[in-house]
């Protein structure tokens, strides 16, 4: 059971040359960062920004020591917030946590209270973090194209690059649900009967997506485009885009640039529509999370997830930086190994 005057958690250190160490610590609750609510962590996620951050990758993170974990779920312990009292069942994805405020992985965390949602009914804080960010980023991009005009009778295939990752199997999970005939872009193999398993109707290779068109535009092909890979897939993808369709772009694994003509957007009519799942407004994140305990198929989600110890994360993170993870990885705060 947590001590109600202290907390665990994993804390990164930096040395004077800029190496990070990860390691569980104890510490009093007057470490916790500034909030109205503070929470009792049930559990959180770890994914792909999460083992950056263990490993010291990128930036990040620019103050140390640090708590990482981009999101979590669990009980509220103490409220000065009229919106919530103690006891209530509440998760949190974005404003940097994990980042800039100290994050999900920890016993106990300390927030402002219009960064909280309640947890919908019918989910449990596991199955909340199963979801995870990645999967409330998904709907979000489901909801951007619906909002654009995409429904499953819409002409063509629905294309999710990284389709084997947190986000894109997510929403190949979701859209597979909804109706939708998904094509699912992969440079993983091993992964085609996972992702047909989710909803997939058509596997695409990754290769195919790396070569570029051999003009500013291609055969038009897809419906609409969930893409969190960016770069030269991204360009490749955009020019087989339909006629005023759209694609919502979420990641970056594979560079910032955008390397792309204007032609889509001038003679197709296409939109690029950014994801921006950190800040996103309220009402539109209460909709996200109601629509995921409704229409995500809480059994797939589960084939997909595995659990682990807050003692686990270190080594995880590692594995899931070099791509060697697959689905969603819940971590049990309760459990410190």
């Amino acid at each position: 059971m947590t001590d109600e005057n202290q907390f665990t958690a994993i804390v990164l250190e930096q040395d004077d040359d800029r190496n990070v160490t990860a390691g569980i610590q104890t510490l009093p609750n007057d470490r916790l960062p500034e909030g109205d609510v503070t929470v009792g962590v049930e559990y959180s996620t770890l994914n792909y920004k999460d083992g950056m951050v263990v490993q010291g990758q990128g930036r990040l993170v620019r103050d140390y020591p640090h708590v990482p974990g981009i999101d979590f779920a669990g009980t509220v312990e103490t409220s000065d917030s009229p919106d919530y009292n103690p006891g209530d069942k509440v998760l949190l994805n974005g404003w940097r946590v994990g980042e800039t405020h100290w994050g999900g992985l920890s016993t106990r965390a300390r927030v402002k209270s219009d960064w909280l949602v309640p947890v919908p009914e019918g989910l449990s804080t596991e199955q909340c973090m199963a979801i995870g960010t990645a999967g409330y980023t998904a709907m979000l991009a489901v909801m951007a194209l619906e909002d654009h005009g995409l429904t499953p009778e819409s002409e063509g295939n629905v294309l999710v690059t990284g389709a084997a990752g947190g986000v894109g199997s997510i929403a190949v999970s979701i859209l597979g649900n909804l109706g939708y005939r998904v094509a699912a872009s992969t440079g993983r193999a091993e992964t085609h009967e996972y992702l047909k398993d989710l909803g997939a109707a058509e596997i695409i290779g990754r290769d195919e997506l790396l070569e570029p068109p051999k003009g500013p535009l291609a055969s038009e092909r897809w419906s609409g485009i969930i893409d969190s890979v960016g770069g030269p897939t991204l360009h490749t993808a955009l020019a087989s885009l339909r006629t005023h369709s759209s694609c919502a772009a979420i990641g970056l694994a594979s560079g910032f640039k955008l390397e792309t003509t204007v032609m889509p957007f001038l003679l197709r009519g296409i939109n690029l529509l950014g994801i921006d799942s950190n800040t996103c407004p309220k009402d539109r994140r209460l909709i996200a999370w109601d629509r995921l305990s409704k229409e995500l198929p809480l059994d797939k989600l589960a084939a997909v997830t595995s659990s682990a110890s807050l003692a686990d994360v270190p080594e995880l993170a590692g594995k899931i930086v070099q791509g060697q993870v697959r689905g969603r990885t819940v971590i049990d705060t309760h459990n410190s190994g």
